[in-house]
């Protein structure tokens, strides 16, 4: 973010939360409301004079952790980026508090003219009641953010203690005498991080994604409570059915039941809820959702040994054993789809090893783990599927009278899952639009799940594979010219290893990698970005570390710390419904009667300024810490659950030997196997927790003279590749894989696509680039929406001087045109703001009523010039959303909202946009 941009936006955060906690302190007679308004209002003030330094203190060491300067990406970008936000997020709702005040505190009499005591007043009571609800709202999101920026505070000085000890320029410690991960994780586990997954919820992702990950920890709180192990599945979806109606009204409570799960429950929680898409008919609803294929069919190979040639020398050969770790030689299971049928496809030999039935569990090896699917769900579901697969064929050109030649090329892909969870089919979705956009075969490795069988069968299984299908691939369509290894998460992490193990036996190598969001270390060891999980609602530290242990085997045992609450006993699916409902009801009647606990008071300081010693550094930054030390400034504390001078097991990731071998964690393979890497494209998440395991593999392979690209998308949570279908922004991230894959069966090098996709801006080095928008992941247009939004309606807080943007949109537009030109705007001498003008779609009537044809200026200043959007009244075709809050910030702030996002139809009933800019 650049710097006039971040300071304005404190500036604006601290007057308005300085101006609530005036007047919510000066009210007479004081409230128990007013009291927690006004303290809350003076700890944001307090957070946000000690963060504004701290964060321009760490700016500074941001470039020395990029992989190149065309590429700013790094953990440490990370957590000032997430900082800023919760920042914003806490001035929108300052702002909303100060909106509300104005509106409902008439001759500011304060809260005790706005709320006298119930039942005084017949008239007042309806309306007092009314406000009293508003405001405890308020007071409930002010301590969110309070508690939220506190946290992020300490997170600040853990950052600071690892830039402080570890090797110059290395994300991660030294595995030889790494305290400062038992700082870390010892911190975490006292950590209190509800704020982040109540009303704070998602503050840093997408708007778009937020709604989805409301649904989704929801969802896991509902689950969690209902879980038990002997469970078979139906009694625990049934259980959680009507207990989410509690978790929806009570963010609070949503907030500390999610915190409790993720630091108690076992793996065992985590594999059956991930896996409840494998269910038979939310499995068959997504394939039919999805892009048509010709061809999907389940394979089960039998282990058999392979003869395939050297690389290094065709006349010799290498025998490739079946797998066999754990649970001795088994079938492995693999999905094969093809947008087109193809020649091969339709053989006897491919049809011996295919499933007769469609397969939904785990694996052989792993079906004891995962939960059945309902009855009726397989049945409808079943037929579901028959209906989809008949339809998909025919959108596809499927038919055996019409196979294509075999393809040149052919993507072999590893799923994610932590290790521990899902298949192929729950990652069908974007298989189905890859095989399109890849025209080639995709044979996707459904390997054996951890913790029933941990490194190496899930290894072996994925190399054996990849072995059988370059003997076989002639029966897969495709003759194999051009190989192509893909995974994300922990499929990332088997992409890697399977190539690493290819180089190491000799046999071919891929063409090429692509591993998005990879875990390249498998240990409990700290980084800037995995700093984030404690705020992270899809991948908490808890969560993390169970599922890396149980890959390397080193599963920690029961929580010595207090267990969750005990099981009741059991009970019929009948009773859990009907208590399940009598809970729901009574959370719709009455809501949670629990108070939010208010957050700690802390004294206002006099001025911050910039003494960062004091603030982040703290009094041990320079050197370790005492026995009892903590890593934070004398008068500053976090937020705690609970306190221990070690973290509970389930923080703890024990130093296996397997964890150290390349194969595990690709990040400590030595330089001869790195070298032998073929040309590696990652595609890293800026929010994510495992951010610098990709940026840290990025730096090795390229310092060794490899063929490395790294693209960070903005905005986006671990996983995005299965949330395509939820936001234009996961659509344009599965897109950039795929270009990126074809990229490499195309025979394009590792600079194939370099650069910001979209933008043309060029790479750096041999193809890194940012995720293809540019800067917006520093500085995203999101976060701003509504942090410059006044919320009396009086303009912008700010208006930039020079601004021209003159939006000609004309009449009738007919569906053929292509969209506007995105850089038609300028900033006096900087640079094309992008995407600025309206992108319209389908036919446009020319209907005459233009919206929005007042937009002033705030100040002193000019008005801003020809900011008329002339858009006719009706618009035809199918239903759209419309983004309403979308800035740039040129080289100065934020101001009005400039791009309105249309797609194909708005209907004449639409509102206008907003008029007072």
């Amino acid at each position: 973010m650049r710097s006039g941009g971040a300071r304005l936006l404190f500036e604006s955060l601290r007057a308005s939360a300085a101006e609530n906690a005036r007047f919510f302190s000066s009210s007479s007679p004081p409230s128990p409301l007013s009291l927690r308004l006004a303290a809350a209002s003076r700890q944001i003030l307090d957070h946000s004079r000690r963060l504004e330094p701290a964060l321009r203190h760490l700016s500074r060491s941001f470039p020395r952790f990029d992989l190149d300067a065309g590429t700013p990406g790094n953990g440490y970008r990370s957590l000032a980026l997430a900082a800023r936000r919760l920042v914003a997020h806490a001035a929108r709702r300052s702002r909303a508090l100060a909106t509300a005040r104005r509106q409902g505190a008439p001759a500011r009499r304060g809260l005790a003219g706005v709320f006298p005591p119930f039942g005084v007043g017949a008239a007042a009571a309806p309306f007092s009641r009314h406000a009293a609800a508003s405001f405890s709202r308020h007071a409930a999101e002010l301590e969110a953010c309070a508690a939220g920026l506190a946290q992020l505070r300490a997170l600040l000085c853990l950052a600071q203690r690892l830039l402080a000890e570890n090797p110059p320029g290395a994300l991660f410690p030294p595995e030889d005498g790494d305290e400062v991960s038992d700082v870390v994780l010892r911190e975490f586990s006292t950590m209190r991080n509800a704020c982040f997954y109540g009303r704070c919820l998602g503050f840093q992702f997408s708007p778009s994604l937020r709604p989805f990950l409301q649904t989704i920890t929801i969802g896991l709180v509902s689950f969690g409570e209902s879980y038990r192990k002997e469970d078979p599945g139906l009694g625990v979806a049934a259980g959680s059915l009507f207990t989410t109606g509690k978790f929806a009204l009570d963010p609070e409570l949503r907030g500390a039941e999610f915190e409790r799960q993720t630091q108690h429950l076992d793996v065992g929680f985590w594999k059956r809820f991930w896996s409840l898409t494998e269910n038979e008919l939310l499995a068959s609803l997504a394939s039919m959702a999805g892009e048509p294929v010709g061809l999907c069919r389940a394979l089960s190979v039998p282990p058999e040994p392979l003869e395939l040639p050297l690389a290094a020398d065709p006349r010799l050969s290498v025998t490739i054993a079946p797998p066999v770790a754990h649970s001795g030689p088994g079938p492995v299971h693999m999905r094969l789809l093809s947008h087109r049928l193809r020649q091969g496809q339709d053989s006897a030999a491919l049809s011996a090893v295919t499933r007769s039935t469609e397969w939904w569990g785990g694996g052989a090896s792993s079906s004891s783990s995962s939960s059945p699917p309902y009855v009726g769900g397989a049945v409808l579901g079943g037929a579901l599927h028959a209906v989809g697969r008949a339809l998909g064929a025919g959108l596809a050109g499927g038919g055996a009278g019409r196979a294509l030649p075999p393809s040149p090329s052919l993507l072999v892909h590893f799923h994610g899952g932590g290790f521990v969870a899902q298949t192929s089919r729950s990652h069908e979705l974007y298989l189905r639009a890859w095989a399109r956009d890849v025209r080639a075969p995709v044979l996707s490795v459904d390997y054996a799940l951890a913790p029933e069988s941990p490194f190496p069968r899930a290894l072996e299984e994925c190399f054996y594979a990849y072995c059988w299908a370059l003997r076989h691939c002639r029966h897969l369509g495709s003759t194999a010219d051009r190989v192509c290894l893909a995974g994300d998460s922990a499929g990332g992490n088997l992409a890697l290893a399977v190539a690493l193990r290819a180089a190491a036996v000799g046999v071919r190598a891929p063409a090429g990698l692509v591993a998005a969001y990879p875990v390249t270390l498998v240990r409990a060891a700290a980084s800037p970005s995995r700093l984030l999980t404690l705020l992270d609602p899809l991948l908490p530290l808890g969560v993390l570390c169970r599922c890396l242990a149980a890959y390397a085997g080193s599963e920690p045992g029961p929580d010595a710390d207090p267990a969750p609450p005990p099981p009741e006993p059991a009970r019929s699916l009948l009773q859990e419904i009907r208590q399940g409902a009598l809970s729901w009801l009574g959370a719709l009647r009455g809501g949670s009667k629990r108070a939010p606990e208010p957050p700690r008071e802390e004294e206002e300081p006099d001025d911050a300024g910039d003494d960062v010693s004091a603030d982040l550094l703290g009094p041990a930054a320079g050197r370790p810490l005492a026995a009892g030390e903590e890593p934070y400034p004398d008068e500053f504390r976090p937020l705690r659950t609970r306190r221990g001078a070690s973290p509970p097991p389930s923080f703890r990731v024990p130093p296996a030997p397997l964890a150290r071998s390349p194969l595990v964690s690709p990040l400590l393979a030595p330089d001869a196997l790195l070298r032998a890497l073929p040309p590696l494209h990652l595609v890293a998440c800026a929010l994510d927790p495992l951010l610098d395991d990709s940026v840290a593999l990025a730096r090795r392979v390229r310092a060794l003279g490899g063929s490395v690209s790294l693209r960070v998308v903005p905005d986006l949570p671990h996983g995005f590749l299965s949330m395509a279908p939820l936001s234009a922004a996961s659509r344009r991230a599965t897109a950039l894989c795929a270009r990126l894959i074809r990229a490499v069966l195309q025979g394009g090098g590792a600079g194939s696509g370099a650069g910001s996709a979209g933008s043309g801006a060029p790479g750096a080095g041999n193809g890194a680039g940012s995720a293809g928008w540019g800067e917006e992941w520093e500085e995203p247009e999101d976060t701003w929406a509504d942090a410059w939004e006044d919320p009396g309606n009086k303009g912008p807080l700010i208006t930039p001087e020079g601004w021209h943007c003159v939006i000609d949109l004309s009449a009738n537009r007919s569906a053929a045109q292509a969209p506007f030109s995105q850089s038609d705007c300028c900033f006096r001498g900087f640079q094309p703001i992008t995407s600025l003008l309206l992108r319209l779609s389908a036919n446009h009537v020319a209907a005459p009523t233009p919206l929005g044809q007042s937009h002033h200026s705030t100040g002193a200043l000019q008005p801003i010039t020809s900011l008329i959007t002339c858009l006719s009244a009706n618009h035809v075709a199918a239903p759209a959303t419309l983004s309403q809050s979308h800035r740039w910030t040129g080289a100065l702030q934020p101001i009005t909202s400039l791009l309105q996002h249309l797609s194909t139809n708005h209907v004449a009933a639409l509102s206008p946009f907003s008029q007072s800019h």
